[in-house]
């Protein structure tokens, strides 16, 4: 029983401040058990603080058992996440940042008269480092290094700027050549509908003049004198036959 005894107050001793570290962000737990086979399930709380004799005056977390008492946690970044059945009462401070820093303690209610255990922690939270990918230089030990380096950076800068060239003169050659085309087209259209336009010119000159030649050379002459011909001959033809007629008549 003595033994017994002797481990369950070396488990659950007050302790003298124990440090913990941990870096804005990070998830930190704060240690404390139990010993449930010699205690049985008992009751704790976790005080922002030291703890005082009487029980937790800045209560953050408690637990009766082996249920959480969620009236009384303070913010859901206080967890305890162990086995509170085996006594593992460990309170967890998820993502902490500077203003985490402090004492915090554990209180195990053992029944008795003044047989309450006491765990104090002191937590320091630093500020986390911003990892950099570029890994840093030491000319020290090899100065070749940064001759290379350098060497390499003035062969890509000089790719890049040839490239650019390249695409530049890329870029102005063929706005010269879209011109080149589109001057041309220009042109030819040009030159398509003057040679439209000539053509119906001249046709509407022909037309007009051989509308004027119609009207300013005269009727030929010889029509009229066939016209008077003509007219003479039948003129003749019928005094000769009236000639016969009388001839006929006046024989006995």
């Amino acid at each position: 029983m003595r033994v017994a005894l002797l481990l369950a107050l070396l488990t659950v001793g007050e302790g003298d401040g124990t440090k913990v570290k941990g870096r804005t962000g990070e998830d930190v737990t704060l240690p404390c058990h139990y010993d449930v086979d010699t205690h049985g399930l008992l009751s704790v709380c976790w005080n922002r603080g030291q703890i005082s004799k009487n029980g937790c005056w800045s209560l953050i977390v408690e637990a009766e058992k082996t249920k959480v008492t969620e009236e009384t946690r303070v913010s859901n970044r206080y967890q305890l996440l162990g086995r509170l059945d085996r006594g593992n009462v460990s309170l967890t401070i998820l993502s902490v940042t500077e203003t985490d820093s402090g004492v915090y303690g554990c209180r195990v209610h053992i029944p008795g008269l003044f047989n309450d255990e006491k765990h104090h922690f002191d937590l320091t939270v630093d500020t986390a480092l911003l990892l950099t990918t570029s890994t840093p230089v030491d000319t020290a030990t090899s100065p070749g290094t940064a001759t290379d380096a350098h060497t390499s950076g003035q062969m890509t800068s000089s790719a890049a700027s040839a490239v650019l060239t390249s695409s530049s003169a890329s870029s102005s050659m063929t706005s010269e050549d879209t011109e080149e085309v589109s001057a041309v087209a220009v042109a030819l259209l040009c030159a398509f509908f003057g040679f439209i336009g000539l053509i119906t010119v001249g046709g509407v000159i022909v037309i007009i003049a051989r509308k004027w030649r119609q009207l300013k050379v005269p009727q030929p002459l010889v029509s009229s004198s066939l016209s008077t011909l003509q007219l003479q001959s039948r003129g003749a033809d019928e005094n000769i036959y009236q000639m016969d007629e009388g001839v006929y008549d006046s024989c006995p």
